[in-house]
């Protein structure tokens, strides 16, 4: 698959192997708080000069409130004779979470309340959260839970609901410019793979990649519990969003669908940035339009803040029979899409950081391309799979002040880096200058 990347963005490969990172973090427990979530962010801050924040049980963040702090020590059912049928230890999709904590001896019809299954996948284990739901529960194979005839079964679940305080991770790159683009993924799901550590795994290695060089632009990297973490982040830096210039949020990143990118609400430069590189990296990819149903993003553009957000993604939530399931497993997610992935986003990235805007020093007509050497310029470019004349020639007609390289690369179909490659050109030659950066533009 990777062969089927352009040149520019295949020399872009993680420092870090992803799928290691993938396999070292599977094994942990997490849920929208607790333990696991901190030993996750721990292992993440290994890589990266990662901060933690800690908001208490019961804050109010917006029109929600941090929920207590979930933490599980084990769990089983056992027949009446002792032996065990269900046990966490074996795989922590067994219990629901935030289960309360049991310990009784109960019938299977009361069980049965409790228990849940897909009777269309009878081999995996489901996921289920409850969340605020007071409750508890089991998620077992249905063919196991089939097999399970006894009258009476014990039940134990040893877990605590206490307060104590959501976390998160946050990673800045300061920039050159006090404009900001913002990635998140989320950090509150256990054992699955794609969706929640093929997320976690590559914007890691993004995290470590923009830290190397010198942006233009800021970049702040958010490791957030879904939703709530979200709401908490926004509440917390409520004044300071309008520094954000763009915004994507990353998960399911590491099967073999092809790529799907969720549109912003509001139509933002990062939606033509990312269709554009999807366009020119010759891999499958389809464009969606916003859905207030998701990830992030639909806290990102709710109608009180309205970010700049999309989603970049593979297999698409609910759509994957993977999905939610024991199935979503270190199988299931491949080291080469994870590559892929990276190498796509990071290609994204250099996009929004390059994306300028220049003008003319002499608009009027065409220069003389010859006595300035340019066509002999052309030539090695092209030869190395760079600019071409055509390409100079769209940036000399197109710097106006009005239209940035990605404007010219969109108009001229051809992949940004060539355009960029061309503008190089007219700068040293002093055909063009600096006019003010895409996001100045008028």
């Amino acid at each position: 698959m990777l062969d089927r990347l352009t040149s520019p963005m295949a020399g872009r490969t993680p420092e870090i192997d992803l799928h290691d990172l993938v396999t070292q973090l599977f094994p942990i427990n997490r849920s929208l708080t607790g333990a696991g979530v901190r030993q996750t962010l721990e292992i993440v801050g290994r890589h990266i000069d990662l901060t933690m924040h800690e908001v208490a049980t019961g804050t109010p963040v917006l029109d929600w409130h941090v929920p207590a702090e979930w933490n599980i020590r084990g769990a089983t059912i056992s027949s009446m004779a002792g032996r065990r049928l269900v046990d966490f230890a074996d795989n922590n999709l067994h219990v629901m979470g935030y289960s309360k904590p049991v310990s009784a001896v109960m019938s299977r019809a009361e069980l049965a309340r409790h228990v849940h299954t897909l009777p269309d996948q009878p081999d995996l284990i489901p996921y289920r959260t409850g969340y605020y739901a007071d409750d508890w529960g089991f998620c077992l194979p249905d063919r196991l839970w089939r097999e399970m005839t006894d009258d009476s079964y014990r039940v134990e679940i040893d877990s605590d609901l206490a307060p104590g305080s959501l976390t998160y991770g946050e990673f800045f790159v300061a920039g050159q410019s006090d404009k900001e683009v913002l990635i998140t993924c989320h950090i509150c799901h256990p054992s699955l793979a794609n969706d929640n550590l093929s997320g976690i795994s590559v914007m890691t290695a993004l995290a470590i990649r923009q830290a190397r060089l010198k942006p233009r632009l800021g970049y702040r990297f958010l490791f957030l519990p879904a939703t709530i973490g979200a709401l908490a982040w926004l509440d917390r830096n409520e004044s300071r969003l309008g520094q954000v210039e763009h915004g994507l949020v990353l998960t399911c990143l590491g099967d073999t669908s092809c790529f799907h990118y969720k549109q912003s609400r509001k139509g933002a430069p990062i939606d033509r940035a990312v269709a554009h590189v999807l366009k020119h990296s010759g891999l499958p990819h389809e464009i969606m339009p916003f859905s207030p149903y998701g990830y992030d993003e639909r806290q990102f553009c709710s109608p009180g803040f309205d970010l700049p957000v999309g989603c970049l993604m593979r297999g698409v939530h609910g759509t994957f029979p993977e999905y939610h399931t024991s199935a979503d497993n270190l199988d299931f997610v491949k080291p080469d899409c994870l590559d892929q992935s990276y190498a796509v986003i990071a290609e994204v990235l250099d996009l929004l950081d390059r994306d300028c805007v220049y003008e003319r020093v002499d608009g009027r007509g065409e220069p003389q391309l010859g006595r300035r050497g340019l066509y002999r310029a052309i030539a090695g470019q092209r030869e190395a799979g760079g600019a071409t004349q055509m390409d100079l020639l769209w940036v000399l007609n197109l710097a106006d002040g009005r239209h940035s390289l990605l404007d010219m690369a969109i108009r001229a179909d051809v992949p940004f880096a060539r355009i960029e490659a061309a503008a190089r050109l007219a700068l040293d030659a002093e055909l063009i200058r600096s006019f003010q950066t895409a996001s100045e533009a008028p």
